[in-house]
């Protein structure tokens, strides 16, 4: 058992509350946890130890499963997205609100926007190109989110490129050379904007998915598709160029500039807690901190770039 650990998810499961409980305990310190990178473990032990206490206790902690759409706006934001910029983001929404409570959703876009759609999240991110109207993301939250009013708040623009063995021996330069005979690609998981990104240029190349070797190995961050070709286990994956400047050994094809936007529904922009957001996302503290990061343009950051 020492040797144990869990997911929020699984310990949803255990005791039979939500996820979003769990970080909640976690955040009160009743519940001990560690982050490997972005992700959150919980010991066996420590878990025994929470269940010994509530028992214990009388009258025992309140465990009811707190459902996501039924946070008062008081409470906080629910935020999705898996750019660092969004762990920079929430922590300086705490400070700015120390009593409200802001919880981190490491999902893809398209989970994000579907979140925001089923009322399961209010603030999500997105970097979903679109070919046919060369833009990105107000064609997916007009698909997406049918009939309800958003505004597209810019968070920063990035460079989305393949991260290749440094030197780039191989010289891939571009689109069509992952079909190349030998070529070991490493893919996105399906709805995050790197994934429509290679498909919208597959789709404009005529490129079957089954050309490129490796289209189906997913790995669930940039930073995880960057290790992974460092490693020499692929050679080429695609991300965004940040991640290529945390990876040693690891050299960065620029491609595409893409725009990494924020959604929220409009009926929420006049809450306290999104006016707090808007002020984090305007000030020049956090601006110079991303800008100071390198691989990112915050030359629009907090400016309202579309109303849906």
């Amino acid at each position: 058992m020492d040797d144990i650990s869990y997911t929020p998810e699984e310990i949803a499961k255990i005791l039979k509350i939500s996820r979003f409980t769990v970080y909640e305990l976690v955040k009160r310190g009743e519940l001990t946890a560690y982050r490997i990178g972005r992700k959150m473990r919980i010991e066996a032990p420590d878990l025994a130890v929470y269940i010994k206490k509530s028992k214990g206790t009388s009258p025992a902690p309140t465990l009811s499963p707190i459902a996501p759409a039924s946070f008062p706006e008081q409470e906080g934001l629910i935020i999705c997205g898996q750019d660092i910029v969004l762990d920079i983001l929430t922590r300086r929404l705490e400070r700015e609100v120390p009593h409200a409570r802001f919880l981190r959703n490491y999902i893809g876009s398209i989970d994000g926007l579907l979140a925001l759609y089923r009322g399961s999240a209010n603030v999500v991110t997105a970097h979903l190109w679109d070919s046919d109207a060369d833009t990105y993301n107000i064609p997916y939250v007009r698909r997406l989110l049918p009939g309800h009013k958003t505004l597209i708040i810019n968070l920063a623009y990035r460079m989305e490129g393949f991260y290749v063995t440094k030197g780039n021996p191989l010289s891939i330069r571009t689109w069509s050379d992952l079909t190349r005979p030998g070529l070991r690609f490493v893919n996105r998981e399906r709805g995050s904007g790197a994934r429509v990104l290679l498909d919208e240029h597959l789709r404009l190349l005529a490129i079957d998915h089954a050309a490129v070797a490796g289209y189906d190995h997913e790995e669930m961050s940039h930073l995880a598709v960057a290790g992974y070709v460092a490693r020499g286990l692929a050679d080429v994956g695609l991300g965004i160029e940040k991640a290529a400047l945390q990876v040693a050994d690891i050299g960065f094809i620029p491609l595409q500039k893409e725009r990494y936007d924020i959604v929220i529904r409009q009926e929420d922009m006049s809450k306290p807690h999104f006016q707090a957001l808007f002020q984090v996302l305007r000030s020049a503290e956090f601006q110079d901190e991303i800008a100071g990061l390198g691989g990112y343009d915050v030359s629009e950051t907090g400016k309202i770039l579309a109303e849906t």
